[in-house]
């Protein structure tokens, strides 16, 4: 549907913010969104991810001078609605250059309603607003709004014009609340929150010329609410509600965004932040908005012991071009080999110091080992000197899922248990190792073997004896800084495998996981043994009774155990490289882990594949999941079988070639000369393969699109490209596995803060891992990274950790982290 360019109503306020900001040119830039110096306005350029529901990233956003402020300009059912809470269909989107105007069509098809969000563009303003030629029906009447919001930590302490009357946004929720009508919120929230304030014209943040935005409308109230009083990640909510039994414009803002006459971004230098060893390729990218003109010179300075510098190279950076919104160039400064302690210089702006060393890399990988891993084990009381970071949690798992059932977080139990338990019945023997997922504390079995298989080939190339960690197995404790004469990754390494082993012991095979049975328990952030209460379910005891060490309270975790080939597979992989890396560390366990693994595989290829699949769940592609499981018992037992079984599975498995060379180059030597040319074959084509990818951006990786960032795909193309090196390097440079290596550390787009949190001088230190909502890191975490939102912005929020597929910490990366660190050390020590 069309609508007139410019109502009545917002000829009336042009005059209102006009003096509110000096008029700038506006366009609608690249066909894609409006442009104007410092303040860009998107609409719907990207939509709600499917994975978490309300990501922030969709509706009517503004980017402005340079981050990402406003967001989810979009019809909705509630004032602040949570993560889970319904949206509308989005049905198309139109975009007239000419015209100025942007406008969606979505749907709530429950209520067989239609409407569309226009933006159009008015001096130096917009007009935002809701138009239909159906009234609302009767179950969206006093409900349906127009929100949009807007990100506290831009706008928390900031002042507030209302109609004039001066105000502060708080910067704590602290809103008046009302008892929920109809009861609580999925997540568990029982309360709505009062506005903060009500007006038909809103300024926020006035007198900051980076953060000004003001609201307008004729006669319909604006209400300012701060959703974190009901929800931890919340922001501040504009809404207007919709007219009932109204068609045509149904409501209608102007919205102004502060804006700089010839604004550009600020230039960015991004680098490795831990340095480089002297005889490694070393090059730092400049990062320019594409209106700025071309670079000036760069330096290298050399700091001085006496507090004095000297510029040991300078010149002007090499133009690379365009990528995204951002022009970029190449400053190579891989002469420079002397050890020292160095910074960059650009027209201004210096970076953190760096060293040139030999070690410079040799212990990227401790505090992933020495703090992350042991801070996400389950089912352990894990202390880091005066810290407890968590107690003994989830004793009580885990009550059996019930079927036919799709649960939260990607899990789903089918038509039946697969079990010899009843629905929510107790599975005892689950309450052993693992690792929390990520953010949240489920134990996903995919991650787990993922993890177990990972940190087991980096035992058995690598052998590193680090041991700062005591593990206390019978006392269920772990104490981070506190030697015990056994090596950590060998520690790190059991405790995945006792998880794993329990489910074979539990229930006679692998399961998707265990997870909390409610939004209410998912969404808790705090300590999470304060999750359940530690006790096994029993039906027959009232809810607050306690008898025997059982409970009434049904607040035990759920496991789901819809048989899969594909966990199985996966499994019997990570076992059987499991019982090669606890040799002599823990040989019972080496020998159950084995035993375990080939009576899996001999199983699963007896018997018709169980093909159940639901989310991310239920293990990776069933080939890929059989080839690893057949290359991995090879590895451990040499038995001929497998080498077999490898051959007659390798051809359905290349597609997933990154995913298996590591595991298929290590038993070259234990397969014949055309397994070799097979591999050598695949290896060339996924080499093929990344060079294109890697010339579509500066950095020399693969920038991956979609909702999770790509900073697990970048380290896990950088250990398959080492793996390949090593046998190959005619087929892969060392430079191509320390491009991922540089990557993660500081050399992306956006900033140049490593993603590792506490790794570099400069990294990430606000994300989002089992400190929840500390607004602060788990050192060694490594974070998603940059994400790529449509059409051109590349984003990693340093301000607010709530951005999961930003900012959360999953424990698979930390596992291959470690990986890449010890190759690129070797690596980068090579001449």
């Amino acid at each position: 549907m069309r609508y007139p360019r410019l109502s009545p109503v917002a000829a009336c306020l042009s005059v209102l913010a006009l003096s509110l900001a000096p008029a700038t040119a506006q366009e609608i830039r690249d066909g894609e969104y409006f442009h104007q110096p410092g303040a860009d306005v998107l609409v719907f350029s990207n939509w709600y991810d499917g994975l978490f529901a309300d990501a922030k990233i969709s509706g009517v956003e503004l980017i402005h001078h340079g981050l990402r402020t406003v967001t989810n300009g979009d019809v909705r059912l509630e004032a602040t609605p949570g993560q889970w809470e319904p949206i509308g269909a989005f049905v198309t989107r139109r975009v007239d250059s000419e015209a100025g105007f942007i406008e969606a069509d979505l749907s709530y098809p429950d209520y067989d309603y239609n409407y569309t969000i226009r933006v159009e563009r008015d001096s130096g303003g917009y007009v935002i607003s809701v138009n239909s030629d159906q009234a609302l029906p009767e179950g969206l009447a006093g409900k349906a709004g127009f929100n949009l919001e807007f990100v506290p930590s831009a706008y928390g302490g900031k002042g507030l014009l209302v109609d004039g009357d001066a105000r502060i946004i708080p910067h704590s929720a602290a809103s008046d609340m009302t008892p929920r009508e109809g009861g609580p919120r999925p997540d568990g929230a029982a309360a709505d929150p009062a506005p903060i304030a009500t007006g038909t014209t809103l300024v926020l943040a006035p007198g900051d010329a980076e953060h000004r935005v003001s609201l307008s409308s004729s006669g319909t109230p604006i209400s300012l609410y701060d959703g974190r009083n009901q929800a931890s990640n919340g922001w501040y909510v504009a809404r207007t509600v919709l007219p009932a039994g109204k068609t045509g414009r149904l409501m209608e803002w102007r919205l102004e965004a502060a804006s700089q006459d010839g604004w550009v971004s600020p230039p960015v230098i991004s680098y490795n932040q831990l340095g480089y060893t002297p005889s490694r390729e070393k090059a730092a990218i400049l990062q320019m908005d594409r209106d700025a003109s071309a670079p000036g010179e760069m330096q290298l300075i050399r700091l001085l012991p006496d507090g004095s510098e000297e510029t040991v190279l300078s010149a002007t950076p090499d133009s690379w071009g365009r990528y995204l919104r951002y022009s970029y160039a190449r400053f190579d400064f891989s002469s420079v080999t002397e050890p020292g302690l160095y910074q960059l210089v650009h027209e201004g702006q210096r970076t953190a110091a760096f060293p040139i060393s030999d070690t410079a890399y040799d212990e990227a990988w401790h505090a992933t080992l020495d703090v992350f891993m042991p801070v996400q084990m389950d089912h352990m009381f894990v202390n880091e000197a005066y810290r407890v970071w968590h107690g003994t949690a989830h004793m009580d798992d885990a009550l059996q899922a019930p079927i036919n059932h799709e649960h939260h977080d990607l899990y789903a139990q089918g038509p039946t248990t697969d079990t010899a338990f009843a629905p929510l019945e107790h599975i005892p023997g689950l309450n052993v190792g693992g690792w929390f997922d990520a953010g949240d504390f489920d134990i996903r079995t995919q991650s787990q073997y993922a993890t177990v298989r990972t940190l087991a080939h980096t035992w058995e190339r690598f052998g590193p004896d680090r041991d700062v960690t005591k593990v206390d197995w019978q006392r269920r404790r772990a104490d981070i800084h506190v030697p015990d004469g056994a090596a950590d990754l060998q520690q790190q390494i059991k405790h995945g495998t006792l998880q794993l082993l329990a489910q074979f012991d539990a229930v006679g095979f692998a399961i998707h996981g265990i997870v909390e049975p409610d939004l209410d328990q998912y969404t808790h952030l705090g300590d999470a043994v304060t999750k359940t209460d530690g006790l096994i379910y029993d039906a027959s005891l009232g809810a607050d009774e306690v008898k025997e060490g059982r409970s009434g309270r049904l607040d035990d975790r759920w496991a789901f155990t819809s048989r899969s080939s594909a966990l199985q597979y996966g499994s019997a992989a990570a076992l059987a490289a499991a019982s090669s890396a606890l040799r002599g560390y823990d040989d019972a366990l080496a020998d159950k882990a084995l035993a375990q693994a080939v009576a899996t595989f001999a199983d699963e290829n007896g018997r018709e594949p169980d093909t159940y699949r639901h989310g991310n769940t239920t293990g990776g592609p069933l080939p890929m999941e059989r080839f690893l499981a057949a290359a991995e018992l090879l590895r451990a037992t040499g038995d001929t079988q497998y080498a077999m079984a490898v051959e007659q599975a390798f051809d359905e498995a290349t597609p997933f070639f990154g995913a298996i060379a590591p595991s298929a180059i290590a038993i070259r030597p234990m397969m014949n000369s055309a397994y070799d040319q097979r591999l050598r074959a695949a290896a060339a084509a996924w080499t093929e393969d990344m060079k294109a990818a890697r010339k579509d951006n500066p950095f020399g990786v693969e920038i991956t699109r979609g909702g999770w960032a790509g900073s697990g795909s970048i380290i896990g193309q950088a250990n398959t490209a080492d793996a390949i090196h090593g046998v190959w390097p005619d087929l892969v440079s060392k430079q191509e596995v320390l491009d991922g290596f540089d990557y993660v550390l500081g050399r992306h787009p956006g900033h140049n803060l490593s993603l590792v949190s506490g790794v570099g001088a400069q990294s990430k230190l606000v994300a989002y891992g089992t400190n929840r909502a500390d607004f602060s890191f788990i050192a060694g975490g490594i974070v998603p990274g940059v994400l790529i939102l449509k059409p051109d912005f590349p984003e990693n929020r340093e301000d607010w950790p709530f951005f999961w597929g930003q900012n959360e910490y999953v424990i698979p990366l930390g596992a291959s982290y470690i990986q890449l660190s010890l190759a690129a050390a070797e690596l980068a020590r090579q001449d």
